[in-house]
């Protein structure tokens, strides 16, 4: 079975190095599947559940931030602000960001904060989700 080398990093450092054999990945327009041997292209990744199947055919689901993409030379590297495993998702801890940011949606905000918040409340909601999918 073919294989490509995928790279995910946050700003925390190296999330995963090694093989893939798939790859799904939350793009700003849509989700969009990665196969070895795509053509070579550099995307925007917007909050949301990335899924991967390693060289040993299993798959993992993590949640990420917003971020790039860059497939090249049968190699995928993936740069996010955020990569988590749905075993390291505290979900009173989501509930409880989701509620804030919803609260301060609601008060008057700077074009700047508003956006913040919003990427926060996005962040919780990407979360919870994969949180909630892992568990059935």
């Amino acid at each position: 079975m073919k294989t490509s080398h995928l790279q995910i990093m946050s700003a925390d450092g190296m999330f995963y190095d090694g093989k893939m054999m798939h790859l799904i990945v939350p793009a700003t327009d849509g989700s969009m599947g990665i196969l070895p041997g795509h053509e070579e292209m550099i995307i925007a990744l917007s909050e949301g559940i990335l899924q991967y199947q390693d060289g040993e055919e299993r798959w993992f689901k993590v949640a990420i931030g917003r971020g790039a993409l860059q497939y090249a030379n049968n190699r995928c590297t993936v740069l996010v602000d955020t990569a988590e495993r749905p075993e390291d998702i505290d979900v009173n801890r989501a509930m409880e960001a989701k509620r804030r940011a919803e609260e301060r949606l609601r008060e008057k905000l700077s074009e700047r904060e508003y956006r913040n918040m919003q990427a926060a409340l996005a962040r919780a909601l990407t979360r919870l989700k994969l949180k909630s999918s892992d568990n059935t």
